[in-house]
């Protein structure tokens, strides 16, 4: 008998899940994990909080964790939780929302009509972007379209140089 109730609330949680509240999943991406819109989130729209413990910047500075988010000069939010839905975003040079700040609280809403199965996204920031991502490279989209492209123009020109010359 516990058994059976057991699978029928695994049943019920399961259909739960699969009609969220939450216009976003966490899904596999290429940075490694990422928040997806799973409906459309229309531009101005309010997706997600980035929660976590207020921490005093001091503290702060010495833990080792990238999920820290810095509210002030005073404050700093500690969002390594996997409560925190919101570290799921990542990091992008063009971005399709952005984190505000409003008393002490941050929350992250779309700057662009972001469309379902779409990677949600927000540009960190320069000291972060130096401190954790510029020496690996950035591995966002645009980056990545960008050196693709940057790729294919270098090939262009090898082909068109190539080759022997004749005298006349």
């Amino acid at each position: 008998m516990p058994k059976t109730t057991l699978s029928s609330k695994t049943t019920s949680s399961s259909k739960t899940t699969s009609s969220s509240r939450r216009p976003f999943r966490v899904g596999r991406a290429k940075t490694g994990l990422g928040l997806f819109a799973t409906k459309l989130i229309r531009r101005g729209s309010f997706i997600v909080r980035y929660i976590g413990r207020m921490l005093p910047n001091r503290i702060a500075d010495e833990l080792d964790t990238k999920y820290l988010f810095e509210v002030n000069a005073r404050w700093t939010v500690d969002g390594s939780s996997r409560k925190n839905v919101a570290r799921y975003v990542n990091h992008s040079c063009r971005p399709n929302a952005e984190a505000d700040v409003k008393k002490r609280k941050i929350l992250i809403t779309a700057i662009k009509t972001i469309n379902p199965g779409d990677e949600i996204t927000y540009n960190y920031g320069r000291d972060y972007f130096n401190a954790f991502i510029k020496d690996h490279g950035c591995r966002c989209a645009a980056c990545h379209q960008k050196k693709s492209v940057l790729r294919s123009k270098h090939k262009g020109r090898k082909k068109g140089k190539g080759g022997k010359r004749r005298k006349h």
